[in-house]
């Protein structure tokens, strides 16, 4: 598998993260940990499929994907290649009017956000492209057209960005008390906005932080304890919904992002 990483234009970096093309030359598993992003799929070519109750499941050939507190497993066919585009927090209030939150553990067709005429288009245009910058450009030419909202949520984009800067070890309230607004209204907006709670979007944060800052020679229950987890317990817990294994095997396993 091979993935190619892109950086949006000046005119969709307000909203937009980054690119990812994903190419499959052969068939794999894959595991998508969750991530404060909201992410758009659009097929170039190929299947992808999960499995429920152990039957195939193929997901649509374009999709929006929300925010989940779980890992998700994905099975690549042979020949497959996937444009992602990860979207910045908040950043779907720009192309839908959606409400982030009703997203949530959700995958479904764009044909719910955009006109299915107009992705049937833009599917032609990506498989007429061998070229992975020219794919990029396809997909961002798209989305300029279908930008609607340019106006961020200046109050619940500062709660996002302090949630960070705390690696996501966070009191909610404390939160809240330090800015113009009360605790319910504050909830609803962020997760109209974010996509799912301000706990659980700091959950994420907090896991996601210690994944990218352990390495093997590091101890376990140290690091746990700087991500803000005194019980090793809890801890486990979290850390095997977040991403289907034990710290242990996690570490040494299959491809994920």
């Amino acid at each position: 598998m091979n993935i190619h990483r892109f950086h949006p234009s000046a005119t969709l970096k307000p909203y937009i993260k980054e690119f990812l093309i994903i190419e499959a030359d052969e068939a794999i598993k894959t595991k998508t940990i969750p991530d404060t992003s909201i992410v758009l799929t659009f097929r170039v070519k190929g299947d992808v499929f999960k499995t429920d109750g152990g039957k195939k499941c193929f997901l649509p050939l374009n999709a929006v994907a929300g925010l989940r507190n779980s890992v998700r497993e994905f099975y690549y066919l042979q020949q497959t290649i996937n444009v992602l585009v990860f979207l910045n927090e908040g950043g779907i209030k720009a192309f839908s009017k959606i409400p982030a939150h009703e997203l949530f553990c959700q995958s479904i067709s764009t044909e719910n956000l955009f006109h299915a005429a107009e992705l049937n288009l833009l599917s032609e245009q990506l498989a007429e492209t061998k070229n992975n910058s020219t794919m990029v450009a396809i997909v961002e030419s798209f989305l300029i057209k279908k930008l609607i909202d340019h106006t961020p949520d200046v109050l619940i984009h500062r709660a996002a960005r302090l949630i960070k800067q705390q690696n996501g070890v966070v009191i909610i309230k404390d939160l809240v008390s330090s800015l113009p607004i009360s605790l319910d209204p504050f909830e609803k907006r962020f997760r109209a906005v974010i996509g799912t709670t301000p706990k659980q979007y700091a959950g994420i944060v907090r896991l996601r932080n210690l994944i990218s800052k352990y390495s093997i020679y590091d101890s376990l229950t140290e690091t746990a304890c700087k991500a803000g987890y005194f019980d090793q317990a809890h801890f486990i817990k979290d850390f095997k919904l977040f991403t289907g294994q034990s710290p242990k095997d996690f570490f040494q396993s299959q491809l994920y992002w």
